[in-house]
């Protein structure tokens, strides 16, 4: 399915500039991940309502900041109708999305903060809510004390980052008995998220809990816990089906999920706003939620968490 989109991309870029319909980029922090994939879903969801082309393309991996840089300016060069971007580093991403304001295209930031206002319209999770939910999840299952480790992503990273502080300063005001022993960073990569989470058990021998911060984080630290058969309880974000899998086995004790299909959905849609002349909701959040064994068949969530990607990426 992935060669099949990856075709789709290439060939819908020379069609569209046949068309003369709009084209709008979409910029991801990378491809790897089952969130993007639903993000890039959504975005060809919207696209189909509206009647616009996307080009969807970004990096291999969510560390590489300068291949980010130079899709968006090749974007710009192209002069694209817009661009939807999901920002690697909210400082190094400021003079591209500037650059693209000064030559009058829309920009809409999904997933993470830049720091510039030169964008039209903000697509994402409040991250800090939803480290705050994973947080009072983790002190619920603990009873109110312990200690715990955070596998974490990368520094830079501003969505992660933003969860990771409001699961630590959340569990710092309302379980001031849960002690965080350890946070080290698995750089978006689940190889060395596992290294990370084994050497972290391995440091502290009576651990009780372990929080990580997306996808690759939490598929890391839960195959560190299975090979050990540990009981520490993991407190993950995101998910794939092998998370949910976990989930359901009891490996892990809960995900914190974002909506990613509807985050791709309603950033192709804020830029279809702005070309028609009327002014996108300038914040739109995308409310989290914590999924557990109990609440994973409810229908709501079920269909947020098993979106049709073939429907859309084919």
């Amino acid at each position: 399915m992935r060669r099949r989109a990856a075709l789709g991309l290439l060939l819908s870029a020379g069609a569209c500039r046949r068309s003369g319909r709009r084209r709008i980029g979409v910029v991801p922090k990378g491809r790897a991940h089952l969130f993007w994939q639903s993000i890039h879903a959504g975005a060809v969801a919207a696209a189909r309502e509206t009647g616009v082309d996307i080009l969807w393309n970004g990096p291999a991996t969510e560390t590489d900041m300068t291949g980010q840089i130079q899709i968006v300016e090749s974007m710009i060069n192209q002069r694209l109708d817009a661009i939807c971007l999901a920002p690697i580093d909210r400082t190094a991403m400021v003079a591209v999305v500037d650059r693209a304001a000064r030559q009058s295209i829309p920009m809409i930031i999904f997933d993470s903060p830049v720091d510039t206002r030169n964008f039209v319209s903000q697509v994402a999770t409040d991250n800090y809510r939803a480290g705050e939910l994973a947080a009072g999840r983790m002190g619920r299952i603990l009873g109110g004390k312990g200690r715990v480790a955070v596998v974490a992503v990368q520094p830079g990273a501003a969505s992660t980052m933003a969860r990771e502080q409001g699961f630590e300063d959340a569990l710092k005001k309302q379980f001031a008995a849960i002690e965080i022993l350890d946070k080290r960073y698995g750089w978006a990569d689940v190889a060395k998220s596992l290294a990370v989470a084994e050497n972290i058990l391995t440091a502290h021998g009576s651990l009780d809990g372990m929080f990580a911060s997306n996808e690759s984080s939490t598929v890391g630290a839960a195959q560190a816990l299975k090979a050990r058969k540990s009981a520490v309880k993991l407190v993950g974000f995101d998910w794939s089906p092998s998370l949910l899998a976990d989930l359901e086995a009891g490996l892990i004790d809960s995900l914190v999920v974002q909506d990613p299909f509807g985050m791709g959905y309603q950033a192709v849609k804020a830029a279809v706003e702005k070309l028609d002349g009327r002014a996108p909701q300038r914040i739109h959040d995308m409310p989290p939620r914590v999924v557990t064994r109990e609440n994973l068949k409810d229908p709501e969530i079920h269909s947020q968490l098993h979106p049709d990607l073939e429907k859309y990426l084919q």
